[in-house]
């Protein structure tokens, strides 16, 4: 039986080396595809699951303190503390209760502090440069200022769901959360209510007049300063809840439909514009049935902001790593099929 030649043998091994290369390639531009595809996929994350939780507009550890009249859509609840002041003038709307200290409470209390833990871990998309969240516009995902540092907002934040109606907004501090007079948080393009949730390291502070969006998940206390109105939550894990003269409706789940920042006017409440805020009265304007009239007005310039590296991609980008792709596949099949060619029998 006759050896093979020098050449039968190197046409094998070449082939093994082509074959390798041409793995390579496909390897690289796999790679690179899944890093450059245009997302938000980096801000696609799951809702956080508040439980019975959700039953209450506000849900406090020690006391909750109302002054004036305030008027909440969802029940008030108060775990392991008993001490629940200012109910009336307070309105709850039914079917929503006042509860203290009862298995509900107890629950809701468990409830919280899951939810609380399952947002403080969500890993960071976007770090804040400034911790003022005022003028800009933002794609869904986990928000944080460097090293989870206190968050401000002193005018308006747009959210923008860019269509998913399952959008998650997640704004996460290891401090305070403060917001001016007169701030709002306004939604669009499909964003809800009920998906944005920020978790407060300590206590969170909602300044008079303001127009907040969300659910706040706070390790110790809320103040929701007089005629703030509140589209969501005021959850407080260890500390009080403090009250004067507010409104809270449920957040709703259903997408948002307006494509530009709206600026809302809230009945009796104050007018919050591009340039100044007024107050036109003292006191929220409601009743036992109706709790504000709102209605858009053209928005205020806002300013969006420039996504970092886990944002969205460039088109060249992605067209020259899908072209390699296909380049590294085909040489790949090449290979194999010049491989079996040339094998031996």
């Amino acid at each position: 039986m006759s050896s093979p030649t020098p050449a039968a043998t190197a046409a094998p091994t070449r082939g093994r080396i082509v074959l390798g290369l041409a793995a390579v390639t496909v390897l690289v531009a796999t790679t690179s595809l899944l890093s450059t595809v245009d997302p938000v996929a980096a801000g696609i994350v799951p809702t956080v699951q508040l439980g019975t939780a959700a039953n209450y507009s506000v849900l406090a550890a020690t006391t909750v303190t109302n002054t004036n009249l305030s008027v909440l859509a969802g029940s008030v609840g108060l775990s392991p503390g008993t001490s629940i002041v200012g109910f009336p003038p307070a309105i709850v709307l039914p079917p929503a209760t006042i509860e203290a200290a009862n298995p509900a409470t107890v629950q809701a209390q468990v409830d919280l502090t899951t939810a609380y833990l399952d947002a403080a871990g969500r890993g960071i998309e976007f770090t804040q440069t400034n911790p003022d969240l005022v003028g800009q516009r933002l794609v869904p995902g986990v928000y944080a200022a460097a090293a989870k540092a206190a968050l401000e907002l002193s005018g308006q934040l747009v959210l923008d769901g860019q269509g998913d109606p399952t959008a998650v907004f997640v704004f996460q501090t290891d401090s305070t959360l403060i917001t001016s007079s007169a701030s709002t948080v306004a939604l669009i393009n499909g964003a809800s209510e009920c998906n944005v949730f920020w978790q407060v390291g300590s206590s969170a502070t909602l300044g008079s007049g303001s127009l907040f969006v969300g659910n706040i998940l706070a390790l110790t206390s809320i103040t929701v300063a007089s005629s703030a109105v509140v589209h969501g939550r005021a959850l407080a894990r260890n500390g009080a809840v403090t009250l004067d003269n507010n409104v809270f409706a449920q957040p709703s789940c259903t997408p948002s439909t307006a494509t530009v920042a709206p600026t809302t006017t809230i009945a009796g409440a104050p007018t919050t514009t591009a340039a100044s805020a007024t107050t036109a009265s003292s006191v929220v304007d409601v009743t036992s049935t109706a709790v504000a009239t709102i209605a858009s007005t053209p928005p205020p310039d806002f300013t969006e902001i420039t996504l970092p590296s886990t944002g969205r991609s460039s088109s060249s980008t992605s067209a020259l790593a899908a072209g390699t792709f296909l380049v590294g596949a085909a040489a790949l099949l090449l290979a194999r099929r010049r491989r079996q060619v040339t094998s031996p029998d």
